[in-house]
């Protein structure tokens, strides 16, 4: 079973999503390095704990052995942070949120994957859904700006510097993801509690090296309230990669595109939680996703 774990992880990475939004701070020099420090923290406390609490045994050649999965997703991880000092999330969204598509056509080609025509058409309703949602969101942003009489520099929107942030999560992210389905589903190289712990691991010295960079390098003081937006994203991201193991070790070629689908949560708690308006077309193509998603749901198994 594979729908009800993707689903917990669409729900909750949505949420970190949100709060993403909410922490990320485009003047603040070392925005990004701070967010990889939280992330990486909470994940290194769920992986101690869960070895600890479940009484997992790890095998610490492991975390050498899935370092390339691990590689692929941190880095594309703080690419994506980065960005965001460059270009607008509704902009950098339906280029990031292609990773899936792009994981799911590595496994068809390379790995022989398969699925069902109806999930197929399923697949691809999510994928259209997505960047459709992605481009009248920026719309509605734009639109909203022009209301304002904001006015952005289009070196952060529209520049060779900024659109490379979004396309390299798209890339490495989606490499990520099929490596992830290679080493759980097709080869079954480990456990997915070994995957998970191995990651979370590999995460945590990250986060000690970024913390160690800001504290001690750069002087500059880690108060973790004032991290409050970036901690609840971490928590929620880490909620999420933990039930995201098990599904992408079940069908990753099915369930790489439907956890890219994470995007409407985000966009509909920012609409209830930031007061943002939804457009009739918005609604509309939220509820071409979900119908193709209670048909992968209908065909789980």
């Amino acid at each position: 079973m594979w729908f009800i774990p993707a689903m917990i992880s669409v729900l909750a990475w949505g949420t970190a999503d949100l709060f993403y939004k909410k922490g990320n701070d485009p003047s603040e020099k070392h925005s990004a390095l701070r967010t990889v420090m939280m992330v990486g923290g909470v994940m290194g406390l769920h992986a101690i704990g869960y070895m600890i609490f479940k009484g997992v045994s790890f095998d610490w050649i492991n975390l050498v052995k899935y370092l390339p999965v691990s590689f692929m997703y941190i880095l594309s991880m703080t690419i994506g942070y980065v960005g965001l000092r460059y270009i607008e999330l509704s902009i950098a969204s339906p280029i990031s949120n292609s990773s899936g598509a792009v994981s799911a056509l590595l496994s068809f080609f390379l790995l022989g994957s398969s699925m069902k025509k109806i999930q197929f058409l399923a697949v691809a309703m999510i994928s259209a859904g997505i960047f459709l949602l992605s481009y009248y969101e920026k719309q509605e942003s734009d639109r909203q700006l022009a209301k304002e009489g904001a006015v952005i520099d289009k070196k952060y929107r529209k520049s060779a510097v900024a659109i490379i942030f979004p396309i390299l999560y798209c890339l490495i992210d989606g490499l990520g993801t099929f490596l992830d389905g290679y080493y759980l589903e097709t080869k079954k190289i480990m456990s997915e509690d070994q995957a998970l712990i191995a990651y979370e691991l590999t995460f945590l010295f990250v986060a000690i090296i970024c913390w160690l960079y800001i504290r001690v390098i750069k002087k500059e003081s880690v108060v973790l309230y004032r991290e409050k937006n970036r901690l609840f994203a971490a928590c929620f991201e880490t909620l999420g990669q933990f039930f995201y193991v098990g599904a992408i070790a079940s069908n990753a070629i099915v369930v790489a595109p439907l956890i890219s689908s994470y995007s409407i949560v985000s966009v509909i708690w920012s609409r209830i939680i930031l007061k943002e308006k939804l457009a009739m077309k918005q609604y509309l193509v939220i509820a071409m996703i979900m119908a193709a998603i209670a048909i992968l749901g209908f065909y789980d198994g």
